[in-house]
């Protein structure tokens, strides 16, 4: 299953990049212009046909693809007659359309995703008291700095480790799936009502009473004193009680149409400020991808992505939640890749729309001043050792990373 979950993930990369490249060409074609192929994947070609003045075909290694518009720079060769259809002739609107049409399909395909996904599946039930797997042990502290914190028992000494203390959950007896239904003879309707009871009963035992398998049981679970971040206010840090379970994120509820725009909103608003954290506020963890405590919500490359989709498909987990978790994952990859295409950096599609606006913006500027001649175009030969170098800092980042998810890989039980 581990294998079948990266392959899946490997087809939907190489999808959502031929409709990346179909943007392009599709755009292209609109407004008049000659694309003279279109190609998934790079290197050389293993199949390839002519359809009017556009070769298609597939190459052997499949790590991207691309489209060739004739005349992307002025300093390519146009052949005669085709100097109106070049690219470079063109408006800076019709350009920035083309240029942008590669990022807006992502986030098209990740909107239809979020879409059919919750409406199809539903969302995160994030209000039934349905617990996950206990911990083997519980840290005694944890604030706002703590990233990922090891759990399971020392396998040198056989005990929990130093600054933790042996789950309460365990002791009693609860299990991933059990639904809490009342505690201390009051009902629980809701996970937060929960854990708002543990936290406040540190060193007082609780009588639960949970549905496992059909059947009803009785269990007493006393919890520990802990600090932990206030539920108000992360910054600060307050004593609290735990018993070293948490809410089953699996469970899912279906939403009507109405509900299911809600919800993708507040999905891709989450994904949006996700994407955007790790992009601004997580380039202090690049240099620590190789430590122990490796941040999992900080960069990952696209092996390290794939491993976390097999790991999803390899889970102890229903079907449709498997199906779930992938379906966001993709949807989450497709919203960072259109993002991070459009940043004013050579050779990325926002790259070439800075150079187009530029263009634009002084062109209009020296005509105010009387200028009549040819738009003064960019000129790229001079733009060359800056594009390389981002080339190459791009390179050495994705190597970086393919290094710390080969031997020190994110995984999802961390």
């Amino acid at each position: 299953m581990t294998l079948l979950g990266i392959l899946a993930f490997v087809v939907a990369l190489l999808v959502s990049v031929m409709l990346h490249e179909a943007g392009h060409f599709l755009t292209a074609r609109h407004y008049g212009m000659k694309a003279t192929q279109f190609f998934v994947g790079f290197g050389p070609t293993i199949w390839s046909r002519h359809k009017g003045e556009t070769e298609y075909g597939v190459k052997a290694i499949p790590a991207g693809g691309f489209v060739k518009i004739i005349g992307m720079t002025p300093i390519e060769q146009v052949e005669p007659g085709d100097e109106d259809r070049a690219f470079f002739k063109q408006k800076p609107g019709r350009k920035t359309v083309v240029l942008a049409a590669g990022s807006t399909v992502h986030f098209i395909i990740t909107i239809v995703l979020l879409f059919g996904t919750v409406l199809a599946l539903g969302v995160s039930d994030t209000k039934t008291p349905t617990l996950a797997s206990s911990q083997a042990c519980i840290p005694l502290r944890i604030d706002s700095t703590t990233t990922v914190v090891d759990t399971t028992v020392d396998k040198k000494t056989g005990a929990c480790r130093a600054g933790q203390v042996a789950s309460p959950a365990a002791a009693a007896g609860l299990s991933e799936g059990d639904k809490v239904l009342s505690a201390n003879g009051k009902a629980v309707t809701d996970y937060l009502g929960f854990r708002k009871l543990v936290r406040g009963s540190a060193g007082r035992p609780l009588t639960l009473v949970v549905q496992r398998d059909g059947k009803t049981r009785t269990l007493t679970v006393t919890p520990v004193a802990t600090q932990r971040p206030d539920l108000t206010d992360e910054t600060k840090v307050v004593t609290v009680g735990t018993v070293g379970i948490g809410q089953d994120p699996f469970v899912l509820k279906h939403v009507g149409l109405g509900e299911a725009f809600s919800q993708t909103g507040s999905q891709l608003k989450l994904l949006v400020t996700g994407t955007f954290d790790t992009i601004t506020k997580k380039l202090g963890t690049i240099g620590s991808v190789y430590d122990k405590n490796r941040d999992p919500t900080g960069f990952v490359g696209v092996v390290g992505v794939s491993r976390v989709s097999g790991e999803i498909a390899s889970a102890h987990i229903p079907f449709v939640n498997k199906l779930y978790g992938g379906l966001l994952l993709v949807a989450g990859l497709n919203l960072f890749v259109g993002i991070f295409n459009l940043l004013p950096l050579l050779p990325l599609d926002g790259g070439h729309i800075a150079v187009v606006w530029f263009e634009a913006v002084r062109d209009r500027v020296k005509r105010a001043r009387g200028y009549v001649g040819d738009v003064v175009r960019v000129d790229y030969n001079r733009l060359m050792p800056l594009t390389f170098a981002v080339v190459i800092l791009f390179a050495g980042f994705s190597l970086w990373l393919l290094g710390a998810d080969i031997v020190n890989p994110i995984k999802l039980n961390q």
